[in-house]
């Protein structure tokens, strides 16, 4: 395996390697960037701390839904943030589970270019609508991606949801900041069971605001630091076909 970069990255040209699928950069009237200018900001601040594709994914929530109005004004946004963003901003989607989107066409939802739809397990009530989401997204010719299951009272009341899940073939994407304890012990145990036994497949920022910024770089560290080098595959895009790190380039010295 190529060396690897571990802990704060100081050469982004030449070592930035993180691909990171869940972020709320891109305002879109949610509760992540509130402008253009504060988007790129969290943008080229993720860039410093090492990740090279960022997906600004903005909720699509029940009482938020993507009306046209609203998926103008996004587009408009990430429009102007891509070209000054210091690192490759793409555009998806964060959709909480609801019968409505079941009738709905879910290509407009992909995470540009990977062939996948991120769908959030619901923080509280049963999984049942998820799965249906799910499976709507594997019938319209997608692959679901679960958001930070580890999180989530249904998940932590029964792990088994998360085993579930993950055996329909379903990529498991936890969040940096549940690895590092920042929402408690009972999702740090969960993200690292899953890592660990191999259900999860991704780990990105979910990064709002820069007191909750889109970094990966420390979590990335502490995964190296527990489970050697082969963590680098949950944070890389090798789950999502996007790794860049067949470039030597991109690769520094662990002993660096």
């Amino acid at each position: 395996m190529a060396e690897v970069p571990v802990g704060t990255l100081d050469s982004v040209e030449d070592t930035a390697f993180f691909v990171d699928c869940h972020s709320h950069v891109v305002p879109s009237g949610d509760d992540g960037a509130s402008s253009v200018r504060q988007g790129i900001e969290l943008c080229r601040k993720a860039a410093a701390h090492g990740t090279a594709i960022l997906f600004g994914t903005p909720h699509v929530w029940p009482h938020l839904t993507l009306t046209p109005e609203r998926e103008v004004a996004i587009r408009k946004a990430y429009g102007e943030m891509h070209l000054h963003a210091g690192l490759e901003l793409r555009l998806g989607f964060e959709l909480t589970p609801h019968p409505r989107l079941l009738r709905e066409d879910l290509a407009r939802y992909e995470l540009d270019g990977t062939g996948c739809v991120l769908v959030e397990v619901p923080f509280t009530g049963g999984p049942d609508v998820l799965f249906r989401v799910g499976e709507h997204i594997e019938s319209s010719g997608f692959r679901p991606v679960i958001g930070h299951p580890e999180r989530t009272e249904t998940v932590l009341d029964d792990p088994g949801v998360a085993e579930e899940l993950a055996g329909r073939g379903w990529t498991l994407q936890l969040n940096g900041t549940s690895l590092l304890g920042l929402h408690g012990p009972g999702p740090e145990e969960l993200a690292w069971r899953f890592l660990e036994n191999g259900q999860a497949a991704l780990v990105a920022s979910d990064g709002h605001r820069a007191s909750r910024p889109p970094h990966l770089d420390e979590a990335y560290a502490a995964a190296v630091e527990r489970l050697g080098e082969d963590a680098i595959r949950f944070f890389d895009g090798s789950a999502l076909g996007l790794s860049r790190l067949q470039t030597p380039s991109r690769a520094v010295s662990t002993s660096a």
